[in-house]
């Protein structure tokens, strides 16, 4: 029987329109606009200046703190200014503008496509090369690797887990990377166990993905090292505390973290690009990313620059349709709509989807019937009717004591509940609320 997580889960249409479409490569844009913010923590400090001269893969901007990240020039060209442009989350921040100029890379990055398998670097060393060369986790949450593969004194790890579930709809840029790149993905964990000091690793992938399982068992081998652990189809089996409790039984307590009981999870995205980082001296500066929707004409999944316009993208999958109304960044249950495609796509960028007005009417919202469907899907073991009705009160102090903070957002109470009350808008108003309420006692 196929292993998944006990509480909650939902089963959203798949809708996995590109699980068959090769990665193809975008070329770079005419110019790019990369924020100094693409990770949680501080946001870098540019180091570079207006009419700077820039290769592709160089530092532009330095992680300014212990949570914060490097960013690097994913172009060569001259830097245009240092501004303020609007990102995927509506607000504007600081962003370095690059025009393009040809396509020259820094010397230090090995060039060639065949996969490098001997790791030469020590675990400090690898731990270094992740700061060094930008990796965040590219899951969605963009949590700097550095940060996770430095495991604090008194605690142990003795597991690692790779993401390779891919549950939300839509997407499929894991997918086609695990096919296409699964030799260097298997080198990237091997890399990331010996940064962890662990011996054993696990790959968790959807049974909906056989495809992948196959390839990766059998690149994995008979060292038993890393085993390759196939999953029953259920959202959100990507959350980390869902996957640790699938894959391996541990239930992480309520305000702690994945190392608590001894796991590291690690996206496969991320596994990729700290191999190319370790064994190819290349930094963080493209990544693929999913364009799909039901009524574009050319969807697929792209290797694409830090930085290129949303809109180039949209154009690459043959232009956006003429009853497009929204374009989600993300999948359709975790992600958020964008304002408008001259948005930059950025290091957690795993997908856009596009939606026709039928797909994404919202319908009048009526009262609570008092179902209860939305606690037995929450997988978290919430009570969403409760959490949006605090929020809804601004009584958040009783939100905090309901556990509020624990929602991972995934959006599951608001796809079942029958009465369409948009649960999860308001318990991340809640959350945001609470979230900042604890930072400012702790200053105090």
């Amino acid at each position: 029987m196929l292993k998944t997580f006990p509480t909650g889960g939902v089963h959203p249409p798949e809708n996995k329109l590109t699980a068959g479409c090769k990665i193809e490569i975008l070329p770079p844009p005419k110019s790019v606009v990369i924020p100094v913010s693409q990770h949680l923590g501080a946001p870098a400090v540019p180091v570079v200046n207006k009419g700077d001269k820039v290769l592709a893969g160089q530092l532009i901007a330095k992680a300014a703190g212990f949570i914060s990240a490097n960013i690097h020039s994913s172009v060569s060209g001259k830097v245009l200014k240092i501004d303020s442009h609007t990102d995927t989350s509506g607000y504007k921040q600081t962003a370095i503008f690059i025009d393009v100029e040809g396509d020259e890379w820094v010397p230090e990055i090995v060039n060639g496509s065949d996969p490098v398998k001997e790791i030469k670097l020590s675990p400090e060393e690898i731990v270094q090369k992740c700061l060094d060369s930008g990796i965040v986790g590219l899951g969605g949450a963009t949590f700097p690797t550095h940060v996770k593969l430095k495991v604090p004194a008194g605690k142990k790890c003795d597991l690692l887990i790779i993401n390779g579930v891919e549950c939300e709809p839509f997407l499929t840029s894991d997918h086609r990377l695990m096919l296409e790149k699964g030799e260097e993905i298997i080198t990237g964990t091997r890399i990331i166990m010996k940064a962890l000091g662990v011996e054993k690793a696990v790959i968790g992938v959807e049974n909906n993905k056989q495809d992948a399982i196959s390839l990766l068992e059998r690149l994995a081998g008979k060292n038993g090292d890393i085993s390759v652990q196939a999953l029953k189809v259920k959202y959100p089996q990507g959350g980390e505390k869902q996957l640790i409790k699938a894959v391996t039984g541990r239930e992480v307590p309520s305000g702690k973290l994945p190392l608590d009981v001894g796991v590291i999870v690690q996206n496969a995205g991320t596994a990729y690009a700290v191999y190319e980082a370790v064994q190819k001296n290349k930094p963080l500066v493209e990544r693929v990313v999913t364009v799909t929707g039901k009524t574009l004409s050319r969807p697929g999944n792209y290797l694409v620059r830090i930085g290129t316009p949303v809109s180039a993208l949209i154009e690459a999958a043959g232009g956006l349709p003429d009853n497009a109304v929204k374009i989600i960044s993300g999948g359709p249950m975790m992600g958020k709509a964008i304002g408008n495609t001259q948005v930059p796509v950025v290091k957690g960028m795993s997908g856009l989807v596009v939606f026709s007005g039928g797909e994404t009417e919202r319908k009048q919202y009526g009262p609570c019937i008092r179902c209860s469907k939305c606690i037995s899907v929450c997988p978290m073991g919430l009570e969403p009717y409760l959490l949006m009705a605090l929020s809804q009160k601004v009584l958040y102090e009783k939100a905090g004591e309901n556990r509020i903070t624990d929602c991972i957002e995934c959006g599951s109470c608001s796809f079942i509940c029958p009465a369409y009350r948009p649960l999860l808008d308001y318990i991340r108003l809640g959350k945001s609320a609470v979230v900042k309420m604890k930072r400012e006692k702790s200053m105090k």
